[in-house]
């Protein structure tokens, strides 16, 4: 894997990078204000905030599985002081206790970081994160009436698609199929999607490639791709032409404008999985891909902080699709 030595080492690098760090506390009380990030969250400290930390440690896992060879001894020993069995349960009491906290995004990872540890070391430390995660998710799913379609943290269908996944492999049939269903209610009818208005300024998603993408995991192959062909008609040939071109980036330091820099990896690996159902043009889909993806490699490792406490992961999104 080209990248992989390089991507752990960045990991790494951030997840002991203290400060700044982003707490997103909120005090239950005068004695609820000790808000040092290790005490807070002894396993997702570090890396910015508590999504990034757990989304990055999931990117250490992947490597470790995918190029075991290159990585080297430093990401187990990170995971290591991380994912211990008491980490993990002051992690999962404190979403237990706080049922709004890092709804749906943080969730989504965290999810995802238990999936990938299934068959590890640290597969018996997770396990109580991802059932509290999976009791979370199917009581709020039926209170959710309608999804939040934006490019950034809380769009339902990216955080749908990644449960979807982290649960389909840890074996949880009641979660998958509340998604499932959920899924269809909110997108199956969907058509003639309207993508002039993208992207936000601070998107980091594309709403429509984001619901794109979780709907080719609940429908099957032939009936997705009839559903896309409506939903994003002429996608790769007259229409939409602007989700398969680099998006304005910037690197300065402004954590809201780096966004624009996880869009062109998040377009990319969308683009790639939802390609073979166009097979017309697919082609130039995958092409649009390469761009963005071309665009914002050095940004992942060689960028400010604010670019590189986050940006391995969507990378390794984009790689492996």
């Amino acid at each position: 894997m080209k990248y992989a030595a390089a991507w752990a080492d960045i990991a790494c690098e951030v997840l002991e990078t203290p400060y700044p760090y982003g707490t997103a506390h909120t005090s239950q009380g005068p004695d609820d204000v000790d808000v040092t990030p290790d005490r807070l969250h002894p396993a997702f400290h570090g890396s910015y905030d508590w999504h990034s930390s757990a989304h990055m440690q999931w990117s250490l896992v992947r490597l470790l599985t995918l190029a075991p060879d290159q990585v080297g001894r430093r990401p187990i020993e990170v995971l290591n002081q991380r994912l211990t069995p008491a980490a993990i349960a002051t992690e999962a009491a404190y979403l237990r206790e706080r049922p709004s906290y890092e709804r749906p995004y943080g969730w989504a990872w965290a999810a995802m970081l238990a999936a990938a540890t299934r068959k590890t070391q640290w597969a018996d430390a997770l396990t109580p994160l991802g059932d509290v995660i999976a009791d979370l998710v199917l009581a709020w799913l039926p209170k959710q009436a309608y999804p939040v379609r934006h490019g950034v943290h809380l769009n339902s269908a990216f955080a749908l698609a990644l449960l979807h996944e982290a649960y389909g492999e840890l074996g949880r049939a009641d979660v998958v199929e509340a998604i499932r269903v959920r899924a269809l209610e909110w997108f199956g009818g969907d058509t003639a999607y309207d993508t002039r208005f993208e992207p936000s300024g601070t998107d980091f998603l594309s709403p429509a490639l984001s619901e794109a993408e979780l709907m080719r995991r609940v429908l099957p192959a032939t009936e997705f791709a009839g559903w896309l062909a409506n939903f994003l008609p002429g996608l790769g040939q007259d229409a939409h032409q602007h989700l398969l071109e680099v998006p304005v980036t910037d690197d300065s330091g402004d954590g809201q404008l780096a966004h624009l820099s996880g869009l062109a990896l998040s377009r990319a690996w969308q683009l790639r999985t939802i390609a073979p159902a166009l097979p017309d043009v697919a082609d130039i889909l995958r092409a649009g891909a390469d761009r963005q993806i071309d665009a914002v490699l050095p940004t992942v490792t060689d960028g400010d902080f604010m670019s590189t406490h986050w940006l391995v992961s969507f990378a390794l999104l984009a790689d492996q699709a």
